[in-house]
């Protein structure tokens, strides 16, 4: 346990930023599966609505810097590519 006032913040800001991390992982992670279920369903129509929703979801996570830029855009190239072959 964190002994100084200094430290007892430091983990209270950590826990804060942990929760605020985890649901917009979450998010951006159910968004893809919303996706991805749309696809293996052929509704391409399903899927594209899903896919323009997903994508404000994964650019927010970018600029969260929970996930990389190119994991970002591999996540966007490989649906939209799925997609298309519908």
């Amino acid at each position: 346990m964190a002994n100084s006032a200094q430290a007892r913040k430091r983990a209270r800001q950590a826990d804060k930023r942990h929760s605020r991390n985890q649901a917009q992982r979450s998010e951006m992670r159910t968004q893809l599966k919303k996706v991805i279920k749309q696809i293996a369903a052929g509704s391409k129509e399903g899927a594209t609505e899903a896919y323009k929703q997903a994508l404000p979801a994964i650019d927010v996570a970018v600029s969260k810097g929970l996930i990389h830029k190119n994991k970002a855009a591999r996540h966007k190239s490989r649906l939209n590519v799925q997609i298309k072959a519908l």
